[in-house]
């Protein structure tokens, strides 16, 4: 469960909380939903108690006692534990919730992350002349419409989207490279143009994110000619796989924010989506990566239930780092 949903099932037991009559509140449209802080517990924590205690007009922690069943009969919810004034520390079953998603992930393929959360909205960017400033807002456009909306691109004065323009021409480097040069530094930040974006070693972030996504693939067609394929399941007791999957659950919240930054930024904000998307992914590969070597049998071993739910995992990285890479306008090659 990521933790975009499991804001969803917050606000669902809120919901049922009013339905049946225990809470006299509107439903908020947003529940925040954290890791837990100094006291906590769990995997997550939420406020929610907290934020309706004026408008049920009882304090937080009966409003956590009311709420806390609720939470507790949820689908992936192991555990409910109420702490300090009143928040809801929320236990989870990883299994199922790691199950649930690497299915989803597979489910919905280059589109996972995707919402309609900025449908309707329209922003008008005007940029200059200038490669790096055109590059930020082709991704940005590709960004702000994976939620939803919509960028309009025109060139003129006074600039809205100026970033720090690219020292030289980045052309020689390839569409590929010159794209993650220019996107990967966050706008106030200089673009480095140098043929070390080429180099296939660990030094270079983009062959990471590249060699990753390419290692995915290997290991599908690899695990094909040893006659088994993926299905999402436990994957078994591997030090590495954790951080994949808090990776890409955070993934819809990244492209998210991402692109809600472009819609409310100030001038010297706008432009940080691509470079944001950029280093989530390199995040992605560099948790991703370790955990590959676990994936296929090793010597005389047979394929297991945890082989076929450790592919399935791999492949979901592997989608979720070439629909990323995509977003910015670069290529995920299989092979490398």
């Amino acid at each position: 469960m990521t933790p975009v949903e499991l804001s969803r099932t917050v606000l669902r037991a809120v919901c049922s909380a009013v339905d049946d009559g225990r809470l006299s509140v509107a439903v908020p449209e947003k529940a925040l939903v954290t890791v837990p802080g100094p006291g906590g517990c769990g995997d997550y924590a939420t406020n929610i108690a907290l934020q309706l205690a004026r408008p049920a007009g009882c304090p937080p922690r009966r409003v956590a006692e009311v709420l806390q069943p609720y939470l507790a009969r949820s689908a992936g919810v192991t555990a409910v534990d109420i702490t300090g004034p009143g928040f809801l520390n929320i236990s989870l079953d990883r299994d199922a919730a790691s199950v649930a998603l690497v299915r989803r992930i597979l489910r919905e393929g280059a589109r996972y992350g995707h919402s309609d959360a900025l449908a309707g909205r329209v922003v008008l960017l005007r940029i200059p002349y200038e490669v790096r400033a055109e590059t930020v807002a082709d991704a940005l456009v590709r960004i702000v419409g994976s939620q939803g909306g919509r960028v309009e691109v025109e060139h003129g004065e006074p600039a809205d989207l100026r970033p720090v323009p690219a020292p030289e021409d980045p052309t020689p480097l390839g569409c590929d490279a010159a794209c993650w040069a220019l996107l990967h530094p966050a706008p106030h930040d200089r673009p480095r143009i140098s043929a070390d974006h080429l180099v296939q070693r660990e030094g270079n972030p983009l062959f990471r994110v590249r060699y990753a996504h390419a290692r995915t693939r290997a290991l599908m067609r690899n695990a094909a000619d040893l006659g088994f394929g993926p299905e999402p399941g436990p994957v078994g007791d591997t030090e590495a796989h954790p951080a994949v999957l808090a990776v890409l659950a955070d993934h819809p919240r990244v492209l998210a924010t991402a692109a809600a930054a472009t819609t409310g930024a100030t001038t010297a904000e706008l432009g940080g989506g691509p470079s944001r998307v950029a280093r989530h992914l390199l995040g992605l590969a560099d948790a991703t990566l370790p955990f590959l070597s676990a994936v296929l049998p090793v010597g005389d071993e047979k394929p297991s239930a945890a082989h076929r739910a450790r592919l399935a995992l791999a492949e979901a990285a592997g989608t979720v780092l070439a629909g990323g890479l995509s977003l910015l306008g670069i290529d995920a090659p299989d092979h490398l």
